[in-house]
């Protein structure tokens, strides 16, 4: 089906909505890969030259070698959003992770809070875990 009797893939005409996929530059492809599947644990997908591919709930994450003048440690934050952040918090410094914070309180919400920690990968990009903690029922 084309975009152009596809509504949901229309692009700007009909809004954004849900992101594809994520690129984060790599200096060392095969160590962000190990990085990525066996630290993270994210499942892996495929691997062509140059570029390795990830799923993350629905959107692809794409590894790739900095082009041109790219260059790699300064892409975008990733945020995974965790159900519960001190067990994953744990779990991650379990295998090696080293964060840059404890996890702590964001935003206090009328309906939850917002905690987050963050760490870099294994090429200094910055990633974040993040959790909506909802208050307990009763």
């Amino acid at each position: 089906m084309s975009s152009a009797t596809d509504p949901d893939r229309a692009g700007p005409a009909a809004g954004l909505s849900r992101i594809g996929q994520i690129a984060v530059t790599a200096r060392d492809l095969d160590r962000a890969v190990a990085f990525y599947r066996d630290v993270l644990r994210l499942p892996f997908l495929f691997r062509v030259p140059n570029l390795a591919f990830f799923d993350c709930a629905g959107t692809r994450l794409m590894l790739g070698e900095p082009e041109g003048e790219g260059e790699a440690g300064h892409a975008s934050i990733l945020y995974f959003d965790v159900a519960d952040l001190p067990a994953t918090y744990d779990a991650l410094r379990a295998r090696g992770v080293t964060f840059k914070d404890a996890p702590h309180l964001i935003a206090r919400m009328p309906d939850h809070e917002l905690w987050m920690a963050f760490f870099a990968d294994s090429e200094g990009n910055t990633l974040a875990l993040m959790s909506e903690v909802r208050p307990a029922a009763g």
